[in-house]
């Protein structure tokens, strides 16, 4: 197929990217560098512009006769789409609207879309299932909901076909070494342990002791960046006009923060010093997918299922990268 990956640059999309290359598609970058960095895109062509501009999105799917869309370009810190929620639906909703029209105006009908577990907010629920409400308790969440039922919409008024694909907590590196996470502020756990592991930080603070959890501290699940794109081919595949594939992804194993410190003090042999802090308001105590629909619909089963050999992979990338790709 000749795919669009918008947001390629970024670091699910530039391991999507590579994954794609290797698969033999042809594939086209664009991604307007807001978070993404040129270094990431290492053979395909990389287009350097937003989403949100409909004349290059159109213009770029008609020079590539570009027949597939995989879409990773959103703004995704829960905090700041808060303090800031202009920001998030105008990016990631007015962002996503704009795309998709540019995709009804050339003709482009299918696409993969990143939502996220965010969507189902607080889940009643455990592990999370499809089949549970969603109800997101901040703009990023709700805005991914959003996008979820425009491609809904778009599917049944416009014969488009989708998958939109609810991440768990993505981590890990491209076992090569060459590309990975680098995020300024960083706000994912495992980059932040690593960091402390490489002097860049004092220590990490662990975010309340108390939930009703086996050791006090919050419960994740996750899940390998190069499973997520393994799972992305098999939805690209599956797609069919005028309907839509909705599933969790992830490895359905949890781990709690302290858990991942300890595994990532085995990885790098690094004392790791941990401070408390109060818990953070919205914080649910746990998450953790049943990926049982995902395995049934795109026949996916996370080759990366201990964490400690997703935290080698990262460990790799930040030893070889300690200043990301900037170094």
């Amino acid at each position: 197929m000749r795919v669009l990956v918008v947001g390629g640059a970024g670091y699910i999309g530039s391991h999507m990217v590579r994954l794609l290359e290797k698969a033999g598609h042809h594939v086209v970058v664009l991604d307007n560098l807001s978070t993404g960095f040129k270094q990431a895109v290492t053979s395909s062509p990389l287009v350097v512009g937003d989403m949100g501009d409909r004349s290059l999105v159109e213009s770029t799917m008609r020079e590539h006769r570009i027949d597939s869309v995989m879409h990773f370009a959103a703004c995704a810190l829960v905090g700041e789409s808060v303090e800031h929620p202009a920001k998030y639906y105008q990016n990631n909703v007015a962002g996503t609207l704009s795309l998709l029209e540019a995709m009804r105006e050339v003709g482009v009908g299918k696409i993969v879309f990143s939502s996220t577990c965010a969507t189902y907010g607080i889940p009643t629920e455990m592990p999370i299932h499809e089949g549970i409400v969603q109800a997101p308790v901040n703009p990023y969440g709700f805005s991914k909901l959003v996008c979820e039922r425009m491609l809904d919409d778009y599917a049944q008024a416009y014969d488009f076909g989708f998958a939109a694909l609810r991440y768990f907590n993505a981590a890990g590196a491209s076992p090569a070494g060459d590309i990975g996470e680098d995020h300024d502020p960083e706000t994912h756990l495992i980059p932040i342990v690593l960091q402390v592991a490489l002097e860049q930080r004092d220590s990490i603070t662990v975010f309340g002791e108390d939930w009703p959890t086996r050791d006090g501290s919050c419960v994740r699940d996750y899940v390998h960046v190069d499973d997520l794109g393994m799972a992305h081919l098999a939805a690209l595949e599956r797609i069919e006009p005028g309907a839509g594939i909705k599933v969790n992804l992830g490895t359905g194993h949890g781990h709690t923060v302290r858990e991942v410190i300890d595994v990532c003090r085995q990885v790098t042999g690094a004392k790791i010093e941990v401070k408390s802090g109060a818990r953070r308001p919205g914080d649910p105590p746990e998450l953790v997918a049943d990926p049982a629909l995902a395995r049934e619909m795109l026949d996916w089963t996370p080759r990366y299922n201990d964490l400690q050999a997703i935290v080698e992979t990262a460990w790799h990338w930040h030893q070889g990268h300690p200043g990301g790709y900037g170094n």
